[in-house]
């Protein structure tokens, strides 16, 4: 099958063939993500190096606040010699919203 191209002037140019087309076609990188919270959390699990709990990152990111789930982050990037990043994660978000609940009750 051959497929119609248009110059700069919106005139017909050239035909082209489907092998043409499909060298020229780039797939796209995220073509199984259809929501931004899965981005967000694909691209935490990313950060983190744990690709293979990244169905939990995307969960968190589409229950959890994304503040909380950026200052996680940045606790677990920071600390050193992580053998369980994904423990850690849960560890600290589990302490953080201990925190605000203490701070909600309190300011009530």
């Amino acid at each position: 099958m051959l497929e119609l191209s248009m110059d700069k002037k919106g005139k017909q140019a050239h035909f082209s063939t489907i092998s043409d087309v499909l060298e020229n076609y780039e797939k796209k990188e995220d073509k199984y993500i259809s929501r931004e919270f899965q981005k967000y959390g694909y691209d935490l699990a990313e950060q983190l190096n744990d690709l293979k709990n990244k169905s939990l990152y995307i969960k968190l990111a589409k229950k959890e606040d994304r503040a909380l789930l950026e200052s996680v982050k940045s606790f677990v990037i920071d600390a050193e010699n992580v053998k369980n990043p994904t423990a850690l994660f849960l560890w600290k978000l589990t302490e953080l919203k201990k925190k605000r609940k203490q701070k909600e009750q309190k300011n009530k």
